[in-house]
């Protein structure tokens, strides 16, 4: 029986604009994100790029030691998922409150490589980590913080590994299964209709023009409809965004 979803937090009140990109591995997940930042940046928004697990220095040190394969080295100590779980979400409470929060206080647009949902596809759908669990964890780390908006890129998960195949950096995820990488992608899946409209489906084996102009007319769309709300809300002058 599929465990229920526990009450996120309240939220704390924020100017800026939160984007992630959601995808499994050769998605495109990071050249869109390059794309979507340029093309806001010329537009003259205020952008922060920044990905997870990362964007400190402690959390880049946790990536260091979740994704750094052991394959060329011999036998290794293996991560345990409920280890792999609570390092995630270390890294993500330190990347929180030095740079996500922060930035979205600014009235910053902060775009984001992978953020909660990606935790609840690896660890959840694909480890097997207890949903509510991670849910009632990730509810204490952010606080209710959770994207405006998300982008799922799907791709065939065989079209996906055949990319990262090809690239060097292959990490410990790029060498799992071809069914952790099938039950990642279900897992997506899922999330995006439980929560079809934070999280925009796109089809990544579109060209990645095609997928950037999605991507892009989308964004500008929540982003307008936020800065509305919020200045009607407000009855401040104070631009709770960038001004174009």
């Amino acid at each position: 029986m599929e465990s229920k979803r526990p009450r996120a937090q309240k939220p704390h009140t924020r100017r800026g604009v939160f984007i992630s990109f959601e995808g499994t591995e050769g998605s495109g997940k990071t050249t869109q994100c390059r794309r979507l930042a340029q093309s806001l940046r010329t537009q003259g928004y205020e952008v922060l790029e920044t990905r997870e697990p990362g964007g400190t220095p402690l959390a880049e040190a946790i990536r260091k030691l979740l994704l750094t394969s052991s394959k060329s080295k011999g036998p290794a100590e293996s991560i345990t998922a409920s280890c792999e779980s609570m390092l995630i979400l270390a890294a993500r409470s330190q990347h929180i409150a030095h740079v996500i929060q922060p930035a979205l206080a600014k009235g910053t647009v902060v775009i984001c490589d992978r953020f909660f949902d990606s935790t609840l596809a690896y660890q959840g759908y694909a480890r097997g980590v207890d949903k509510t669990f991670l849910y009632e964890a990730q509810n204490f780390v952010t606080n209710g913080l959770q994207p405006h908006l998300t982008f799922f890129l799907d791709l065939p998960v065989k079209v996906g590994l055949a990319r990262r195949q090809r690239a060097k950096d292959q990490n410990r995820l790029d060498l799992e299964s071809l069914s952790f990488h099938q039950c990642v992608r279900r897992g997506f899946l899922a999330l995006g209709r439980e929560a079809p409209t934070r999280i925009r489906t796109i089809d990544a084996t579109q060209s990645p023009q095609a997928m950037a102009n999605e991507i892009k007319s989308t964004t500008e769309a929540i982003i307008h409809r936020k800065k509305s709300l919020l200045l009607d809300r407000s009855g401040l002058s104070k631009k709770p965004l960038p001004k174009k």
